[in-house]
This record gives C-alpha cells, sequence and structure tokens, in this order.
C-alpha cells in the first residue's frame, strides 16, 4: 500500500503504531497457537483454560458456559455505566473478561476478513465508551493499526473524521447510529473501507438501507452489548449484514437465554423475554452496590441485561426495548423503541421519540414527540393514523407532539430522562 503524505511526526507515529503492531501480533498468535501462560499486567490463563476460551461450536458462534475458565479476578477497569437509564455505576471489569473478548473477536475476524489487504481501524468511538474502550485494546492484542483521531481532528467533527479515513486508507470503522448515517450523506467514497461496525444504540431500518445503498461493498456490522456484558452479539458477513433490523448472531464466549419476565422461566425461540448472559466476559459486579448485584445476577450466574428481546430460528438477536422504559397502558406493556421504528418509516418525519403520558383511566399512554422533516407538514392524526394501520390497539400513539429536536447521547441513545422537558405540561388527561 502506499504511504500517504504526512508529517513527519504522524509518520512516525504511524510507522511506531504498526511495528508495536508487530510485536502484538506475534506475542497474541502465541496465545491462540500455543500459551502456556499470559501475564502482563492483563491476567493468567493457562494452556488448558486459554484453549477451552477459543473453541467455538461452528456457525451457530454460541460457546456451552465453560466453569472451569477462569483468570485473575484483579480488576482492570471500572468504567461508569450511562446516567441515561438513572445514577452512574462503577462497573467492574474483570482482565478475564477483556481477555475472552479479545480472543472471541480474532475468531470471529477470520470470517469478517474479505481481502488481502493491510488493515487498519479508525476508532470513530470514544475511548471512555464501552466499544471504544475494548476496540483500542483489541486492536493492541491482534497487532493492528489503529487511526485515533486528535483533539485538532475531532474538532471538525465527522468532516475530520472521514478526511482521516480516506487519508489513512482506513478498512474498518467503529461508529455509533448518528455516525453511520452521517457517513451516508457525506459525499467522500471512502474506497478502501470494507466494513462499519455500528453500536451503541439501536440503527433504524431506514438509516441501514441508506447506507447499503450508499456503500454497497461495505459490511455494515451491527453488534449489541454493554459494559456489564461486553460483547453479545455481532454480524459477522455479508449474509449476516442482510438481516436489518437484527444484533447479528450471538458472539464467542458467550451462553445467553431468554426469559419470561414475571416467571423468569426460559423461553423458545422466536418468544420475547428478558435477555440473560453468562460466561467469561461478563463483569464481576457493581462497585460497593451489593443490592444492586443482587438485583443483576441470579443464584446460577446468570446476568440479566434488563433488554426485551427475542432470538429467531437462525439465532440472530432482536432487541425490542428497555424493560425500564415500558409505558403501561392498563394491563399491557408498551415498548417504546418499537413505535419510535415505526414513526421514523414515515418519510415526513425526521426523528421520533415515545414517552408515556398520564392518564386518568389508562395510567400511561404513548405520547410521541416527533421532529418535522423541512416543509412537511404531517399532522398528529397522520402520524397517529400510521401507527395505528401497524400496531394492535392497545399500542396506538394516543398523543403527539411536534418539536425541534430529540435529546441524544453521542452514541446516538435517547435521553429519556429529558423527554418531560419537552412538553409543556404533563396534565392527568382523558381518552
Amino acid at each position: 500500500m502506499k504511504q500517504p503524505e504526512t508529517a513527519p511526526a504522524t509518520s512516525n507515529a504511524i510507522t511506531g503504531a504498526e511495528q508495536s503492531g508487530n510485536i502484538a501480533k506475534q506475542w497474541f498468535a502465541g496465545i491462540v497457537k500455543n500459551v502456556r501462560s499470559l501475564s502482563c499486567h492483563i491476567g493468567r490463563l493457562d494452556k488448558k483454560k486459554t484453549e477451552s476460551m477459543k473453541k467455538t461450536n461452528g456457525r451457530s458462534r454460541t460457546n456451552p458456559h465453560n466453569r472451569n475458565v477462569t483468570a485473575n479476578y484483579r480488576e482492570e477497569a471500572t468504567p461508569e455505566r450511562s446516567k441515561q437509564h438513572g445514577p452512574v455505576k462503577a462497573v467492574a471489569v474483570p482482565h478475564r473478561s477483556l481477555i475472552a473478548q479479545a480472543l472471541g473477536f480474532h475468531a470471529l475476524h477470520l470470517h469478517v476478513k474479505s481481502r488481502k489487504v493491510k488493515e487498519r481501524t479508525l476508532m470513530g468511538a470514544p475511548m471512555f465508551h464501552a466499544m471504544g474502550f475494548f476496540f483500542a485494546l483489541n486492536g493492541l492484542a491482534r497487532g493492528l493499526t489503529t487511526v485515533v483521531m486528535t483533539d485538532t481532528g475531532t474538532g471538525t467533527g465527522l468532516r475530520g473524521m472521514l478526511g482521516a479515513a480516506e487519508r489513512w486508507e482506513v478498512t474498518e470503522i467503529m461508529a455509533s447510529p448518528p455516525v453511520v448515517l452521517g457517513i451516508t450523506k457525506h459525499p467522500r467514497r471512502l474506497t478502501s473501507l470494507l466494513r462499519v461496525i455500528c453500536g451503541g444504540a439501536p440503527l433504524p431500518g431506514s438509516v441501514a438501507e441508506q447506507f447499503r445503498r450508499r456503500f454497497p461493498h461495505v459490511d455494515l456490522c451491527v453488534g449489541y452489548g454493554s459494559t456489564e456484558t461486553g460483547g453479545i452479539s455481532l454480524m459477522s458477513n455479508q449474509e449476516e449484514c442482510s438481516r436489518v433490523g437484527s444484533a447479528g448472531r450471538i458472539y464467542h464466549n458467550v451462553e445467553v437465554r431468554i426469559v419470561d419476565i414475571v416467571t423468569g422461566e426460559p423461553l423458545s425461540v422466536g418468544q420475547k423475554g428478558e435477555l440473560c448472559v453468562r460466561g467469561p466476559s461478563i463483569m464481576t459486579g457493581y462497585v460497593g452496590d451489593n443490592e444492586a448485584n443482587a438485583a443483576a445476577f441470579d443464584s446460577e450466574g446468570w446476568l440479566r441485561t434488563g433488554d426485551f428481546c427475542y432470538i429467531d430460528e437462525d439465532g440472530f438477536v432482536f432487541i425490542v426495548d428497555r424493560l425500564k422504559e415500558f409505558i403501561k397502558y392498563k394491563a399491557y406493556q408498551v415498548a417504546p423503541a418499537e413505535l419510535e421504528l415505526i414513526l421514523q418509516s414515515l418519510p415526513e418525519i425526521a426523528d421520533a421519540a415515545v414517552m408515556p403520558y398520564p392518564h386518568e383511566e389508562a395510567g400511561e399512554i404513548p405520547m410521541a414527540l416527533v421532529v418535522r422533516r423541512p416543509g412537511s407538514k404531517v399532522t398528529e392524526a397522520q402520524v397517529m393514523e400510521h401507527v395505528a394501520k401497524q400496531v394492535a390497539p392497545y399500542k396506538k400513539v394516543r398523543k403527539v407532539v411536534f418539536v425541534d429536536s430529540i435529546p441524544k447521547s453521542p452514541a446516538g441513545k435517547i435521553l429519556r430522562r429529558q423527554l418531560p422537558n419537552l412538553v409543556p405540561s404533563c396534565h392527568v388527561s382523558r381518552l
């Protein structure tokens, strides 16, 4: 590959990164081929236990939970969980988690890599985010060249990021949904790009379709995970990336099950319930919060994600919504995210969010906060009719408020705690 012209300092930094990457690559290859021990301030695994972590069950990539997989439990990091769903919590992530995820991604990457090119990853996700933090360490472990944005680069926003991607001929970009949308609308061609790994928030189907039309040669790999669980699922090839609406198949070294939200009993394929996770990549717990830990783990070590999901017959994970965000309409549970996807499918709507609105008889009703596209004159009645045609009667949107914007985090998640601020008053209403 022809090296782009750079300033000496930048060139030296890239060269140094690639030399360090070669050293790390040899180190990681030693883990994969024949490890007796791993000890570099990131825990220790003997050969037998490391081999047990490497094994996969063929196409499904799902492993049974291996209780014999152990590592040094000294905390590698204590990242904070987002404030979006409540008070900040410090999550204890053991060395074992980072090792398990790196090994799993190494095996997964063998399916992803489709050309014999020099791989370069652009860190489009912030390193304070679980996704950015893991991929930064993963690049070191696997000996990949990683392009990191400087303060000057990030100050120019998407334009600066895509300029760096084109300049350094990157093959892979980490991105949140808003960045994916920005890439889709930007004129840069990004001819070296092979894949975009998207996570951090739900990716609207309309955005995924636009991206695939704009970049038919690029795999848009949607993934799902959290600070507490590590990676749970990810798309790994072109066929999987065509499953718009899903979050991919279950990741290596992860065991999952769907349980009934009332009884806790395991559910079958296609049935909706809470997703529970078990395996070497999950956290050891919340720091100094025994009450939260008791609520998060069951007696068998399953971690409750709080996500309402289902898994189809082909093993693809579909996330319906967060359980805590459900709207309680009479005796029914209504998922805001489901209604938001339907609202966003209306061409005259630029963005939308759904929140509960107090109601005298029903308790709560679904209310839509809608951002019109420029020039749109869509009415409240038209919005409600659009939704009503596609959902059960109890899921219908029963009130619409037009707003200028929807508050979101840098990762693209709706800041639901701020939504009531957009509504002048929340008086108890009647149908």
